[in-house]
């Protein structure tokens, strides 16, 4: 009876043992939870820190898990119950940050993956250095805020970049040669600046992804490089430059354009010369010296826009060109037909 009763007390002691094991693992999960690492969890506190504590921070404290901070995102990948990795930063239009980029901060983040600051004007300074440290970030985008100064160079060093967005800040200078040198980029918009000088050689040449690239609204000058005609581009905006020259190397039938935005620049060729690209939907050559007629296939284009040229010759009927006013053909001397005056006889 007395053996029989210290089992009946092992056992309870057992289970007693075992729930008070289960509670504490429960209870360190929760804790887990949607935790990040801790070094990123440091990190991100830097961050906060950098931009002077803001209110938009106010979720970033040790009372909730750093994976539902906000403007955080971790690798899902992993179990909720892991310290995860904290894979990309998003500041939009509410963040209302005020002060230079903590890139000493940022680059503690090791795993980041994607770096996004947009519609966040109060962030200035230039883009710091520390940046380069990031081998795994495949994605910035940094577009209308306060950054200046010139486009990193150092930026060449991002392997995995494949997607690179400035635009709309106050950069100046030239355009680094070396961004031709990231084996990935695919995606290129530096628009909306003040830059300068020409277009770097081989730019976008390494991807064996279609290309979009957007310089517009900037100062650059000179021509299209050669090596353009080489590139797949999806789509190619040069727009509001005082870029001039010939830009016939960029049409082709078998080209893979589906927007073609030249305008306000002063490039000069012959329209009659060139076919236009099959997918090509967005033609925009408005404000430049093209001169010939115009061919037929502008009919099947979404969007069109010719005015202040040298072209003549009758406006193609038919297709899409019911859509398309006057202004799209507008200060051409030498056209006519609807929606223009009639031809003479």
């Amino acid at each position: 009876m007395r053996a029989s009763s210290l089992g009946r007390c092992a056992n309870v002691a057992l289970a007693v043992l075992l729930t008070t094991i289960a509670a504490a693992a429960a209870a360190a999960a929760a804790r887990t939870k949607n935790e990040c690492h801790a070094g990123d969890k440091a990190a991100l506190l830097a961050i906060k820190a950098g931009f002077g504590n803001a209110s938009y921070f106010q979720s970033w404290t040790s009372d909730y898990p750093c994976c539902e901070w906000i403007s955080v995102f971790c690798d899902l990948s992993a179990s909720p119950y892991t310290l995860r990795r904290v894979v990309a930063v998003s500041f939009l239009r509410d963040a209302s940050l005020v002060g230079p980029l903590p890139g000493a901060s940022v680059a503690r983040l090791t795993a980041l993956q994607q770096l996004i600051l947009i519609h966040v004007p109060g962030v200035n300074g230039t883009l710091p250095r520390d940046l380069a440290r990031l081998s795994n970030l495949n994605f910035i985008d940094v577009s209308y805020t306060g950054i200046s100064g010139p486009v990193p160079w150092f930026l060449s060093r991002l392997t995995k970049l494949t997607y690179l967005r400035l635009s709309f800040n106050s950069l100046t200078g030239p355009i680094p040669a070396s961004l031709a040198d990231v084996p990935n980029l695919s995606f290129l918009d530096l628009g909306g600046n003040r830059l300068t000088g020409t277009i770097p050689p081989l730019l976008l040449s390494r991807t064996n992804d279609t290309a979009y690239l957007s310089l517009s609204h900037n100062n650059l000058t000179g021509g299209v490089p050669s090596d353009f005609a080489a590139v797949r581009f999806s789509s190619l905006d040069l727009s509001h430059n005082a870029l001039a020259g010939e830009a016939s190397l960029l049409f082709g039938l078998n080209k893979s354009l589906e927007k073609l935005d030249l305008s306000h620049n002063a490039f000069s060729f012959n329209l009659s010369a060139v076919t236009l690209p099959s997918q090509l939907g967005v033609f925009d050559i408005s404000h430049n010296d093209v001169y010939g007629v115009l061919p037929s296939q502008v009919a099947k284009l979404q969007y069109l826009n010719v005015s202040y040229n040298r072209l003549s010759g009758r406006v193609p009927i038919g297709g899409n060109m019911d859509r398309f006013d006057q202004y799209c053909f507008q200060h051409n001397k030498g056209l006519c037909g609807t929606p223009l005056p009639p031809c003479k006889q």
